[in-house]
């Protein structure tokens, strides 16, 4: 049996996502900046997309700007508006537990003169508005904090934080990463009082290479692609077409039986634990997200369960897939601030399910890992 657990790192691509974009590539493959026919074609396909998204965001569809992942998403976000704003202040707040996406443009800020203040987790792996309102300053520019952790799938009170934000200061930028719970819950910019806000198609059975940005209409925001003024001017480059249109089948897939994956994952997450937990010296980690759950199995390696449970079929993560963080110390920077233990960050698994797997994979998972682990802690003593 082959069980893949893995899906918050990337998933597997709906049939009617292939389908269309098999279409873009062979049939309608103009241009959409050209002025014939074939680019008029394909024009269609990102407006087709943009109607999709916007009604699922609920927000107009002159906000959403296509970047080719959620990496570029998030770096707009941060660098543009570091750029447009640093007459106003140079100081900018994020979450000591954000994608390497946000950690490593902050890095790059720093070195470019910004100061950047990270607000640690609570023990739950939560940022509390507390937290951020302590950091806000008079020169604060911009607020970054991810709406769902990839690791943890603790969710974020974004909206609570973005209105204390606001509250000190109205023009202060708040920004989200909703890539991990876009697709898995209700996610409206409007209701999250965010400015900036990003998702991203291949988490939710789209295609890899493509993403979007939400920019609230009127934010101040600098473009960082410059060119033929594709976007708006705000991202130029020729647009994925095919890309955009596997993005919009999968969005509307996923929305539109979302209640019913939801109410899968959560189940089959809620499942895998209960049975993985039963062990001795097994731990949850998991916040509420319903796909995700992170354990951990002291006594044994992650990496070490990670590659026994491969050789039985099964594919699970030991962290971030896109994790390029080097911390002074080996492990996970999450699971260390939310105040892990060394031999419980060694030994944590994340385990990210979707609609698509099973009570008979869980089973299988459960059943493998009770066998795994007095071996593997066996051989870890001896």
């Amino acid at each position: 049996m082959e069980v893949y657990f893995d899906n918050s790192a990337t998933t597997a691509v709906y049939p009617e996502v292939a389908e269309v974009m098999m279409k873009v590539l062979t049939e309608d493959y103009g241009n959409p900046s050209s002025l014939h026919m074939k680019g008029v074609d394909a024009e269609r396909y990102i407006e087709k997309t943009t109607k999709i998204l916007s009604g699922i965001l609920k927000c107009r569809e002159d906000e959403l700007f296509y970047t080719s992942c959620g990496t570029e998403s998030n770096n707009m976000a941060l660098i543009g508006t570091a750029l447009a704003k640093r007459r106003k202040g140079k100081h900018i707040i994020v979450s000591s537990i954000e994608h390497a996406s946000i950690l490593a443009t902050a890095e790059f800020l720093t070195k470019e003169g910004y100061e950047i203040t990270y607000i640690e987790p609570d023990q739950k792996g939560m940022i509390t508005p507390e937290k951020v309102k302590e950091a806000l300053r008079d020169d604060t520019i911009l607020v970054s904090v991810m709406l769902v952790n990839n690791e943890l799938g603790s969710i974020n009170p974004i909206a609570d934080i973005a209105k204390t934000v606001k509250s000190f200061n109205k023009d202060i930028i708040v920004h989200t990463d909703a890539t991990q719970g876009f697709g898995k819950m209700e996610v409206v910019p409007s209701k999250l009082l965010v400015d900036l806000l990003t998702v991203s198609a291949h988490k939710i059975h789209g295609p890899k290479g493509i993403a979007a940005l939400y920019v609230k209409k009127g934010t101040l925001i600098r473009p960082i692609i410059y060119g033929g003024g594709q976007e708006k001017g705000m991202r130029s480059g020729t647009e994925n077409v095919p890309g955009i249109a596997g993005f919009g089948v999968a969005a509307e897939i996923a929305y539109k039986k979302l209640s019913e994956n939801v109410t899968t994952m959560t189940a089959l997450k809620e499942r895998l634990i209960n049975g993985l937990t039963s062990y001795e010296n097994v731990y949850n980690n998991s916040g509420d997200a319903p796909h995700i759950a992170s354990l951990s199995f002291v006594g044994v390696r992650s990496e070490v369960m990670l590659h026994s449970l491969e050789d039985k079929g099964i594919y699970v993560s030991s962290g971030s897939a896109c994790s390029t963080n080097k911390p002074s110390k080996k492990g996970s920077k999450v699971l260390r601030d939310i105040g892990l233990s060394e031999e419980m960050i060694e030994s944590t698994i994340r385990f990210s399910l979707s609609e698509n797997n099973t009570e008979e994979e869980v089973d299988y998972v459960i059943t493998s890992i009770g066998e795994l682990l007095p071996m593997l802690r066996h051989y870890t003593r001896g």
